[in-house]
């Protein structure tokens, strides 16, 4: 009961903290700015406990962080693409390094550290690309592409947990999670077509859809966040049964680490502004 107490409580702020967060550019910035660096550092940390790995822990933390913010400064306009330039300068560095420090497996400390900036830094930096919306006379921000992916996720987890308790019996992915079941997955993802549906109606009745996306859009928005979410959700499982761990870190009290917590949004992210920009074009 006490677990159960502590999980629910550190759920409910990790909520409104995430929800609050994107009600001001500011604050969205400086916390997933945050939140990159510590997935980042609790990453590196995990790789490096692996035979023969031993990569750069604060420099890839200081690049990721930086891409965030520079991702921040270009997709607002603050700031030209040229910001973009020491970023790529740490790139480099993190190669041309493993030719000085005589490791005994260069290539896995090549392959984890830029699995550090393509895994987590750069899902998380997209983030931007959704909050900063160009109409082509100015930027705006906008928490209603960003916040919502976050929103389908959450609700992707109830409606799965609630439909694979009650009728589960087809395993979706037993060799990685045991626990998923096609039912739950379904579930879940009614559950989020129907709830986008829900914040297309609200929206346009309101004068806030500022995506401008339809009610079959907001559905198909809604179904990209729960089909990636969910391989994201697999992908981090795989990561952890492949070091043998079960939660990647404790800093959330009943919630695991950095990554148990954002997995299923660091493929997520990536797909919903692939769906976003494919909608732009036609």
């Amino acid at each position: 009961m006490n677990n159960f107490i502590v999980r629910t409580i550190t759920g409910v702020l990790f909520v409104a903290i995430v929800v609050t967060c994107f009600l001001d550019p500011r604050a969205m910035v400086l916390l997933f700015a945050l939140v990159t660096g510590m997935s980042i550092w609790e990453f590196s940390g995990l790789v490096n406990n692996r035979p023969a790995v031993t990569i750069n822990r604060f420099i890839s933390t200081v690049a990721g962080v930086y891409l965030f913010f520079a991702m921040a400064g270009y997709n607002s306009g603050l700031t030209p693409s040229s910001v973009f330039i020491p970023y790529l300068v740490s790139i480099i560095y993190l190669l041309v390094a493993e030719l000085y420090l005589k490791a005994e497996d260069p290539i896995h400390n090549w392959a984890y550290s830029m699995l550090s900036q393509i895994y987590i830094a750069l899902p998380f930096s997209l983030l931007n690309v959704l909050a900063f919306q160009n109409n082509g006379n100015e930027i705006q921000y906008t928490y209603m592409a960003p916040l919502s992916v976050f929103i389908f996720l959450w609700m992707n987890d109830t409606g799965a947990y609630l439909c694979g308790s009650l009728l589960g019996k087809h395993k979706l992915f037993p060799r990685i999670s045991p626990g998923k079941s096609w039912e739950g997955s379904i579930g879940g993802g009614i559950l989020v077509m129907l709830i986008a549906v829900g914040i297309w109606y609200l929206t346009e009745q309101h004068g806030m859809n500022d995506l401008g996306l339809n009610a079959f859009e907001w559905a198909g928005l809604g179904l990209t966040v729960v089909i990636f979410g969910t391989w994201g959700d697999l992908i981090e499982s795989l990561f952890k049964r492949t070091l043998g761990i079960k939660d990647s870190g404790n800093i959330l009290p009943g919630h695991g680490g950095m990554l148990d917590r954002f997995d299923s949004s660091l493929l997520a992210i990536p797909a919903v502004v692939v769906y976003l920009y494919t909608l732009s074009l036609f």
